[in-house]
């Protein structure tokens, strides 16, 4: 070991391992639109169908779409002006004060990933085991039921499929951001192969008087057709949800100025137009009232093998599920790569126990704070998967997007984006359009005070922990007397 005036220098193999830069724009995109696709939009379709009351659904998926590509634009601004590991921690942490409330506010929201981001990932494993249940129906008995805290919990066969895939998705995780990188760009392919198949066989027997059968009434503006739209927006915003992924890499993507962006905004073109495309090829050979009615068929859980089943017959609406379940895997594998990387950016900003901000030696990726995720998710795959989904977007819409959206509008980020970084056109109304959109969402629905309390008991637990933490640090660095 060599030394100079001011101390000890570290060699090479004595350095503490760091991220590294090794995401590729093309497999960054990959990684967004795998994680925006999963088992999402082949399990919600009768969802927005029965929320809006019949095809004008389509709407949502339209202004989920134009929100994402608002929202989109804040993501790319913040990604490219702060391009480190943990994305939002970051961004909250620069902007808000880094000794001050971004401190508060960064450890937050990392607190809140410790929740929300379990049962993100986790509705993906269940939406693989309920679609494997296609071709072993018995798992879906249960071996136990109960509540846990008042939230219904089930452990069946299917929970321990669910359990399964989060595992599988975890062995393909730990290796290098190099090795990664590939994976990743050909998942992406195989994913929108997915959805362009389900589209041509749809369109190839296309019905446009069943795809445009609207109920009458249908775009009378009431109260009924907001409260509608306020709901079918929340489960798009869930679907559309995963095109910041590869922000949360930021410290292990080549050339962030010039990936993020075009990562950002390309999976949600890319994405919306398929998205958009697929449901009205469906509900062409599909009658929308069909879905919006549980008769103990398959045509809600199933919808995509029962319309394909109807095309082209059992084996091919097969072949079907098996390509849905394996999207299903890669969002896991999506959100598991680019989420465990905000508890460790929270560790080694000093604001999160240390244990989380361990990297490989080897792989050079945060062991630790993945391990730690899919563990998490395990337990999480008890829940039902109804249950997860609008107490997610609520809890992020309130500790992410309304943050950063507040942020981007703040004088230090005005000054930011004129010497660096991507900047939105005609800024600021992109991020106002996605601010109103998001408040729309919260208090469009009827029942939104429930998530708000959840979100609000996570909350002031998540700012005990930290007053505690933070009184037991000053004790620990003041003198003794």
């Amino acid at each position: 070991m060599e030394t100079n005036r001011s101390g000890p220098t570290l060699t090479a193999e004595q350095k503490p391992a760091e991220l590294q830069r090794g995401l590729s724009t093309s497999s960054a995109l990959g990684l967004n639109v795998i994680g925006m696709v999963g088992v999402g939009p082949f399990v919600t379709l009768p969802l927005i169908v029965a929320a809006m009351g019949g095809p004008q659904a389509m709407l949502g998926w339209i202004l989920g779409a134009a929100l994402s590509l608002c929202d989109g634009m804040v993501w790319s601004e913040l990604g490219t002006t702060y391009p480190e590991a943990g994305g939002s921690y970051a961004y909250l942490k620069h902007l808000y004060g880094e000794r001050r409330l971004g401190r508060v506010l960064s450890f937050l929201y990392a607190w809140q990933i410790l929740f929300s981001s379990p049962l993100s990932i986790a509705s993906g494993c269940i939406g693989f085991s309920q679609y494997i249940s296609f071709f072993v129906p018995r798992s879906v008995h249960p071996l136990f039921s109960g509540r846990l805290l008042g939230v219904p919990i089930v452990l069946s066969g299917q929970t321990l499929i669910a359990m399964g895939a989060c595992a599988l998705a975890l062995i393909v995780l730990y290796r290098s951001i190099v090795a990664i990188d590939k994976i990743v760009r050909w998942l992406g392919i195989a994913v929108v192969l997915t959805l362009v198949f389900i589209i041509f066989a749809g369109f190839a027997h296309f019905n446009a008087q069943i795809a445009f059968d609207f109920p009458a009434g249908a775009f009378h503006l009431d109260n009924a057709f907001f409260m509608g739209l306020g709901a079918g927006l929340l489960v798009a915003a869930y679907d559309y949800g995963g095109y910041y992924s590869a922000c949360f890499m930021g410290a292990e993507v080549r050339d962030p100025q010039r990936t993020i962006p075009r990562a950002v905004l390309g999976s949600v073109v890319i994405v919306g137009t398929l998205y958009l495309l697929m449901n009205i090829s469906v509900l062409g050979v599909l009658p929308w009232r069909e879905m919006m009615h549980d008769n103990g068929s398959h045509a809600r859980m199933f919808t995509m093998a029962v319309f394909i089943e109807r095309l082209y017959g059992h084996g091919a609406a097969s072949i079907t599920v098996l390509l849905i379940a394996v999207a299903a895997l890669c969002s896991v594998f999506a959100l598991l790569l680019g989420q465990s990387r905000i508890p460790f950016a929270a560790a080694r900003d000093g604001n999160f126990p240390s244990w989380f901000g361990a990297i490989h030696p080897k792989l050079r990726m945060p062991h630790h704070a993945l391990l730690t995720l899919g563990a998490m998710t395990m337990i999480c795959c008890v829940f039902r998967l109804q249950e997860v989904i609008t107490a997610l977007v609520v809890i992020r819409i309130l500790f992410q997007f309304l943050l950063q959206g507040l942020a981007v509008l703040m004088p230090k980020h005005r000054r930011e984006r004129k010497v660096r970084g991507f900047r939105m056109p005609l800024y600021p109304l992109p991020a106002l359009l996605a601010l109103a959109g998001f408040l729309f969402i919260l208090f469009s629905r009827p029942n939104f005070s429930r998530e708000i309390r959840t979100a609000g008991l996570i909350l002031l637990a998540g700012l005990a922990v930290y007053s505690v933490r933070f009184f037991s640090s000053r004790r620990s660095t003041q003198p003794n007397s």
